[in-house]
């Protein structure tokens, strides 16, 4: 039983690593406290790892994934733009609001079931399912499910690390903002691995990548238009900055 937790949790944590639920796991940690993502992530890592060796161990089929795939996706891209509206319409708002995890929208619960909700509709649409169901066919399918979690675990504490470590040293709306297009590459990732599985790994990945890349165009193009109006326009208050002579 030790030998398969431990070749369950070495399966898992390496599949994991640089795949779409670390970054998610990274993204979370940018923005809200390290303990409530954690949380999230273990609720939903022991959620998921038990309905993939179930299928692997009692029904020997699998889940819809497509299906799931393109629900995540949808859900991941909604996140995206809401983050990046948030950045956007909210930097002035920002300055003046209190800290960021004192927010109503913020609170732990909320952000608990978000992160939940969030690993666990991608991991039961990610190819690391299969490994599950696969292993627990063949294996003793509590010690499936014990490495399983700590494996994934592992590697999402992995991501939060190093997400409290940026986070450090980043201000609050570039982080929003990378938040924001991280979400986007991850749903646009997950969109492709469910309508066109058969693209493949890096043509899916480099794809992905147009989707941030135009949203990033566009919030270039929105704050430029923003700056110039602003400059336009004098502040409440402050006296006109042209001499007297020019109205002469």
């Amino acid at each position: 039983m030790i030998a398969t937790i431990l070749l369950s949790f070495g399966a898992l944590f390496l599949a994991e690593l640089g795949d779409k639920s670390q970054l998610m796991a990274l993204t979370f940690a940018l923005r809200y406290r390290w303990w409530v993502v954690l949380s999230g992530i273990t609720a939903a890592s022991i959620a998921v790892n038990l309905i993939a060796v179930g299928v692997g161990h009692f029904l020997g089929a699998s889940l819809p994934t497509d299906v799931i795939a393109i629900i995540t996706a949808v859900v991941l891209l909604a996140v995206g733009l809401w983050t990046l509206r948030d950045a956007h319409g909210g930097s002035k708002k920002d300055e003046a609001a209190p800290a960021a995890d004192d927010s109503p929208a913020r609170s732990p619960l909320r952000v608990f079931f978000m992160v939940l909700s969030a690993f666990l509709l991608a991991e039961l649409g990610d190819r690391t399912m299969f490994a599950i169901i696969a292993l627990s066919s063949s294996h003793n399918w509590v010690a499936v499910w014990i490495g399983s979690v700590a494996g994934m675990v592992a590697a999402g504490g992995l991501a939060i690390a190093l997400g409290i470590a940026v986070g450090k040293h980043v201000p609050e709306r570039a982080i929003a903002i990378g938040s924001g297009l991280l979400f986007l590459y991850i749903g646009a990732a997950t969109l492709l691995s469910g309508v066109a599985p058969q693209l493949g790994r890096l043509p899916e990945l480099a794809i992905s990548l147009l989707v941030p890349a135009a949203a990033g165009v566009v919030l270039w193009l929105l704050g430029r238009s923003r700056t110039a109006a602003r400059a336009e326009t004098p502040a409440c208050g402050e006296e006109d900055p042209r001499p007297l002579d020019s109205y002469r």
